[in-house]
């Protein structure tokens, strides 16, 4: 909302500069961009995706499920929220974190890769235990 206020699209400034700035893009696709101009299928999608995980979660919150998996499905839950809450108020994603090396992102961005992160760890990680 800061940045929303602050900033028009492509208005921004660095905070380590060439490094790290704070870059205003409205990102009316997916990741990098990709099916641009197709809001009302990402809603859709992302309503569908929202809807699977509280499902999940409510069955399997408070379950014997590895805290690690529940964590990781929370930050993919809090991100997918994140990026639909924009897409339903402003019709686009806001993208800010410009790390000049990287497309542009968001912390619901981080938050769902992060969350996918833990859960490909934790795959590999109970796949060593039962091997051996």
């Amino acid at each position: 909302i800061l940045v929303v206020h602050a900033f028009s699209e492509g208005e921004g400034f660095p905070v380590l500069p060439q490094v790290f700035h704070i870059t205003r893009v409205n990102n009316t696709g997916a990741a990098f961009g990709m099916l641009k101009g197709r809001g009302s299928v990402l809603i859709a999608v992302s309503v569908l995706c929202v809807g699977a995980l509280i499902f999940y979660l409510s069955k399997n919150l408070f379950s014997r499920v590895p805290w690690l998996i529940r964590s990781a499905w929370l930050l993919i839950l809090a991100g997918a929220l994140g990026n639909l809450y924009d897409r339903l108020r402003y019709g686009y994603v806001v993208d800010y974190l410009d790390f000049r090396i990287w497309p542009v992102f968001n912390i619901a961005d981080a938050s769902i890769c992060v969350g996918a992160a833990l859960i490909i760890f934790s795959y590999f990680k109970c796949a060593k235990i039962s091997s051996g």
